[in-house]
């Protein structure tokens, strides 16, 4: 395992993310519509206002006011404690609480993105992404032949990694954006000519 993830700007929250499988599963699940920063120093955050992330405690816990406490944990709190709330009682109760055994329990590949898709909030970019981390950063074998052909938080090696990481994410969204705009252009011109 290593030491640290540089997916926020806190020594202690990369650290956590690092080893705390249960942390790390609460990184990515409230990685959506705010930055990784947010998102990862996340699990710390909660740690400080609920003692501990264990999956017994976050499951048994009123998340929706830890989560709206001042300054929120998230965009969206109420969501997103809701969340935070199932991936508990899903380690909990299919995992006996060890976060880690989603992936040390994994067979195979098949095996992982079952298990990893199975996770409430887990869609299939996020099953690559924690794919890319577990591979990259974890060694999980497993994992290989889940990490997509794009640049992912599995490479951020480094505080400069994370940094080109989220301009190349800003760079191809944008991308995204012109290119739909021009889509959209042409078939109002095509219309129009009709």
């Amino acid at each position: 395992m290593p030491e640290r993830l540089h997916f926020t700007d806190l020594d202690e929250a990369n650290e956590l993310i690092a080893t705390d499988p249960m942390a790390l599963l609460i990184g990515f699940v409230l990685d959506q519509q705010v930055t990784v920063q947010k998102a990862f120093s996340g699990p710390l955050v909660l740690r400080e206002r609920l003692g501990s992330i264990d999956a017994a405690t976050v499951a048994d816990a009123d998340l929706d006011a830890i989560f709206r406490e001042r300054p929120a944990l998230h965009r969206f709190p109420g969501s997103m404690a809701k969340r935070v709330h199932d991936l508990a009682v899903h380690v909990r109760d299919e995992y006996d609480g060890d976060a880690a055994r989603i992936w040390t329990d994994a067979a195979d590949t098949a095996a992982l993105r079952a298990n990893l898709a199975a996770l409430p909030g887990f869609g299939e970019m996020k099953v690559k992404a924690i794919g890319a981390v577990l591979a990259k950063r974890f060694g999980v074998a497993a994992a290989t032949d889940l990490v997509p052909g794009h640049p992912t938080l599995g490479d951020v090696d480094s505080a400069q990694a994370l940094a080109d990481y989220q301009a190349g994410k800003r760079a191809w969204k944008l991308s995204l954006k012109e290119s739909e705009a021009r889509r959209i252009a042409g078939q109002s011109s095509a219309e129009s000519t009709a």
